[in-house]
């Protein structure tokens, strides 16, 4: 396997709901699609977003269960005044606010909000990770 993620896909309980969160809210550039799907590009890959229930007989699992789904997504800001403005930005566009960005463990500063689903996205600045 080629070191790389091409594509993340998210399995939402509502589609439009979560196309208006990233797209309006957020400002991520949406690519034209079927109705039945939302691709965003982003730097090196691309956020999807699929029904739920879509999503997981495509996989065939089951699409019940809730809580902790053992990974988050993040993105790295240029500044901690950047993670803070860029959470409240979520929460306007309809995110929870888990964590306010803070000072963390390994010198950086992070806080988390989750999508409309419950997806997890860790906002954070890293001095040893810069962004070009």
């Amino acid at each position: 396997m080629e070191p790389r993620i091409t594509l993340v896909t998210l399995g939402v309980s509502d589609l439009a709901r979560s196309i208006r969160f990233y797209r309006d809210g957020l400002g991520l550039p949406q690519r034209e699609t079927p109705e039945s799907v939302a691709f965003f590009e982003m730097r090196g890959m691309w956020l999807s977003l699929y029904a739920r229930e879509a999503l997981a007989e495509d996989a065939t699992v089951s699409p019940e269960g809730s809580g902790f789904r053992g990974f988050t997504l993040a993105h790295n800001v240029r500044s901690p005044e950047a993670v803070d403005l860029l959470l409240a930005d979520a929460v306007a566009a309809g995110a929870t606010l888990v964590k306010p960005g803070q000072k963390v463990f390994w010198g950086g500063y992070s806080g988390y909000f989750a999508d409309p689903d419950g997806f997890l996205w860790e906002i954070a600045w890293n001095r040893d990770l810069p962004i070009e």
